[in-house]
């Protein structure tokens, strides 16, 4: 091997030593790097070793010196610390869209992006299995391909499924071609905002399509579409559930200022009503999710208009009771 070749081999053997052996806890002595060099056919002394740390850092390396004995050098900061390579492990490992297998895997290529030693912290952290999980291994590529429709204006063309009680596949018709306009992470899953012309603009759970392909058609442009504004699009709907917006009037005990505000944003008014409630007029799409959530609070929120909104939730809860009622009585 002729020396030049060697000399760039060594700075890059070096880097990788570095990157995957130390942290501020862990640093590596001279003679440990001088060791692992011996072991990959490259030969040094004490005073190169120092040379090429020089080197690495004038290239924009964050290695540094551990003081006193024993000593030795190691990488001070990488593209991303340790807090946030755990955040990033928690998103993927709890992510309902993202099979177990594709789960590990992506877990596995993070670990990479710290020390051995910090990997192994990382590790201990992980609870995949017997999560629920998509078991639809093709999302991750299929979320791409959606990416990519966006980016280049282009309809797709994909079918949709259900999962069987025999958890088989039935999928509903055949092919079906939509106009894709953003990906939105909702309720642990990963929704389509597309418009079809059967159904204007809807939805599609993107782990229940399969097939998807590009074709290369210019995607429809509607005014829905035109004037559509995600960050209000994701106030107003509740899991995925497309409606007509309404503005809802709702009054909640005063305790539930929190959850409001988590739900619709600081920029909504809260109108104090007496000591313990306040109100507040909201945008959304009536939905039996949204009354879900409302019941939820059970007799701590009351609808106070729109009159629709009430008798479609009075409904939906008288038809719910009756599933209750011992048999015979009406």
């Amino acid at each position: 091997m002729a020396r030049s070749s060697q000399q760039t081999l060594k700075l890059l053997y070096l880097k990788d030593y570095l990157t995957r052996n130390t942290d501020e806890a862990h640093p590596a002595s001279t003679k440990q790097i001088i060791d692992y060099l011996a072991v990959q056919g490259i030969p040094v002394e004490r005073k190169t070793v120092y040379s090429d740390i020089q080197q690495l850092t004038d290239f924009g390396l964050d290695i540094l010196r551990a003081p006193g004995r024993p000593g030795g050098w190691y990488l001070a900061s990488r593209e991303f610390e340790l807090a946030e390579l755990k955040l990033l492990v928690d998103a993927v490992q709890s992510s309902k869209f993202l099979s177990e297998r594709k789960s590990l895997d992506l877990i596995r290529k993070l670990e990479t992006l710290a020390s051995v030693h910090e990997a192994g912290t990382l590790r201990r952290q992980v609870v995949v299995t017997g999560r629920v999980k998509s078991m639809n291994e093709s999302i991750y590529y299929n979320v791409d391909l959606l990416h990519q429709a966006i980016a280049e204006n282009s309809q797709v063309r994909f079918r949709y499924f259900d999962w069987g009680v025999d958890k088989q596949r039935r999928f509903r018709g055949g092919q079906r071609t939509a106009s894709p306009y953003a990906l939105i992470w909702d309720s642990e899953n990963y929704y389509l905002l597309a418009h079809t012309e059967a159904h204007g603009l809807t939805h599609f759970r993107v782990d229940k399509m399969a097939g998807i392909a590009l074709t290369g058609e210019a995607r429809i442009q509607t005014a829905e579409t035109e004037r559509l504004d995600l960050a209000v699009y994701g106030k107003q709907v509740f899991a995925m559930y497309h409606g007509e917006p309404v503005t809802v009037r709702l009054r909640f005990e005063t305790a539930l200022s929190g959850v409001v505000i988590d739900r619709f944003g600081k920029d909504q008014s809260l109108i104090p009503d007496g000591d313990e409630h306040f109100t507040v007029s909201v945008q959304v799409q009536p939905s039996p999710v949204f009354y879900g959530w409302l019941l939820s609070f059970g007799s701590r929120v009351q609808i106070l208009s729109p009159q629709p909104v009430i008798a479609e939730y009075q409904a939906l809860l008288s038809r719910t009771l009756a599933q209750y009622e011992p048999a015979g009585e009406t």
